[in-house]
């Protein structure tokens, strides 16, 4: 039976939609897949950093939003044996793009010393280092050289390293030499933030060492001699400071008055006063009432701070409550405390310091 031509008509019409309407589907389906080669493929994940594994020879690029090593070696599907090496670690942070990380497999080996014998997993190829994982102590005129392996089926595909003592007494140590950590106030910040400007590097040093042994047994060690192989780079935190920070209280001022301009935009005329009482049990109120340690510490300048590093302040606690965070001209303090000040003088603060007693307390 033939249908009507209009009927046709709106049947061809509803086919050709369909079908451009699939044709559409297909395409942004394509365009959306993710996908994982090597070489000269790239996996994309959602916009973020572009990150190159190399892996024992193979090489794969994704685009990734992982925050660390780790977790993009886990996204990236990349499994890891216990023994293997990566480099930047697993917490560090990836924070540019074409950033890079190295994986090294281990691999068995078998360090022979004498009669001791040990088999290891290692992903190094450095004869000393294999030697010091596998609990050997190298000295400096030690010679650990790659042998034939002469026993296939005890050892399999096992690298095989010999150690031959020449007698020396003298050690060589490398160490790390941690960073030192700078503070700097910058005024343009917001105050409390903090911004990493500088990012801190472990400095290496190497000590050598002359052995004293009984009955050949090591008993002591004398160090002959120290060399600074890298030197630690310092990190530097800027941390937001207010404008009022540059002129602060000090014990000859005994009272300082300042204005500042609150983030409503309301002026607030403030003054500054001290006192110096012990703030045990201050504190071990704070400890109740807001979570934070029973402690404090008297700062180098004679400023009480607590357990955060935060300035001791009393104040009005209708205005500020107790733990709220507040702006001082000696830096940001909590509100631990309050005094019979705060009726004639609400928007005064007082400063916890060691300035009268001058005991540490």
């Amino acid at each position: 039976m033939r249908l009507p031509r209009n009927v046709e008509s709106i049947l061809v019409a509803i086919i050709i939609l369909v079908l451009s309407f699939v044709s559409v589907v297909s395409i942004g389906q394509a365009r959306n897949n993710t996908f994982a080669e090597t070489e000269d493929f790239v996996f994309s994940d959602t916009e973020d950093y572009f990150v190159t594994f190399y892996d024992n020879g193979q090489r794969l690029t994704v685009k990734t939003t992982a925050i660390t090593v780790g977790e993009a070696l886990e996204r990236a599907g990349i499994v890891l044996n216990e023994t293997d090496i990566v480099e930047p670690k697993l917490d560090e942070k990836i924070n540019s793009d074409n950033f890079f990380i190295n994986i090294y497999r281990s691999h068995p080996a078998v360090i022979k010393d004498g009669k001791f014998e040990k088999y290891l997993m290692t992903a190094s190829y450095d004869a000393r280092t294999v030697a010091k994982e596998a609990g050997i102590t190298v000295y400096d005129s030690d010679e650990i050289k790659l042998v034939q392996n002469r026993n296939f089926l005890e050892a399999g595909v096992a690298m095989v390293y010999e150690v031959t003592r020449n007698g020396g007494r003298t050690l060589t140590e490398e160490i790390e030499i941690p960073f030192e950590e700078e503070t700097v106030k910058d005024y343009n910040l917001e105050p409390g933030t903090r911004e990493v400007r500088q990012f801190g590097e472990i400095g290496t040093k190497l000590l050598t060492y002359e052995v004293f042994y009984e009955n050949n047994v090591e008993v002591t060690r004398k160090l002959i001699s120290e060399e600074v192989k890298r030197e630690p780079v310092t990190r530097i935190v800027a941390v937001g400071a207010s404008e009022i920070e540059r002129h602060p209280l000090t014990a000859a001022m005994g009272r300082n008055r300042y204005t500042f301009r609150r983030a409503d935009g309301v002026v607030i005329e403030r003054q500054e006063t001290y006192y110096d009482l012990n703030m045990s049990g201050v504190m071990l109120n704070a400890a109740r009432t807001c979570g934070v340690e029973a402690y404090y510490a008297v700062r180098e300048d004679g400023v009480k701070v607590d357990a955060d590093g935060y300035v001791l302040v009393a104040a009005n606690l209708d205005l500020y409550p107790r733990c709220s965070v507040v702006e001082t001209s000696l830096g940001l303090g909590k509100v631990y405390d309050t005094g019979s000040f705060a009726v004639d003088n609400p928007e005064q603060f007082d400063i916890a310091t060691d300035w009268t007693n001058r005991n540490g307390q």
